[in-house]
């Protein structure tokens, strides 16, 4: 049986009046059903947009990618179910769409189709939409999370969600983040991963079925590099 192998790379088109420009995406994500590029720092995005995701102040679906005129600078991003994350040049991070659970991290629970700058957070070098919650590491290599926390994918000990950062327990030495529907996970620099919030399907690798509201290493795993 013979195997295929396909290679996808993304080119944003830039339209400059006449023949469009082609350049190569530096990031690219998807939402639950929008999706997000990042060409030449500027942010492009198409599909759903209901509860204003695009954050290019409209809440209008869009068939093809259009520009988010009002996101600058942006290196990286990442989509939730009906929200969106933008981590700029400076380690500022920012969100639009739907905030019921305080996902955007502004302090309210109000959604926005313009992005706002999560509180209080800096100097981040990378970032992680969960389906209702959010995390970044920051280059101090810690880890901050906000938004739904019914599962403790937070990882602060608790079960109540935050419309502000709070900072994960227990995590130090932190070099990368990634994240699930509703847990979330860390690698440390020494190799191993760490991971907490909903395990009903055992998605924790801890050899149970219980929720965790704290970091819980993964056993039998070393050398990681990265998580998704």
């Amino acid at each position: 049986m013979k195997t295929k192998h396909y290679l996808l790379i993304l080119l944003c088109t830039v339209a400059n009046g006449m023949l469009p420009t082609i350049t190569l995406a530096q990031s690219i994500a998807a939402g639950a059903s929008h999706t997000l590029v990042v060409c030449d720092y500027q942010v492009q995005v198409w599909g759903f947009n209901l509860y204003g995701q695009f954050g290019n102040g409209t809440n209008t679906d869009s068939y093809l990618p259009i520009s988010a005129p009002l996101l600058t600078n942006v290196i990286s991003l990442d989509g939730g179910s009906n929200f969106s994350l933008f981590l700029k040049n400076d380690g500022t991070v920012w969100a639009s769409g739907g905030n019921i659970f305080g996902q955007l991290g502004d302090g309210t629970n109000t959604d926005s189709n313009i992005p706002v700058q999560v509180n209080s957070l800096t100097n981040a070098i990378a970032i992680a939409a969960g389906w209702e919650h959010s995390i970044a590491l920051k280059n101090d290599s810690t880890v901050w999370t906000w938004g739904n926390n019914g599962y403790g994918q937070l990882g602060d000990g608790s079960n109540t969600d935050s419309n502000v950062p709070v900072q994960v327990v227990g995590l130090s030495g932190i070099r990368a983040i990634g994240k699930g529907r509703h847990h979330s996970l860390a690698v440390k620099s020494d190799g191993t991963v760490w991971i907490w919030g909903w395990n009903g399907n055992g998605q924790l690798g801890d050899g149970t079925l219980i929720d965790s509201n704290v970091p819980l290493q993964v056993a039998s795993l070393a050398n990681v590099k990265s998580v998704a």
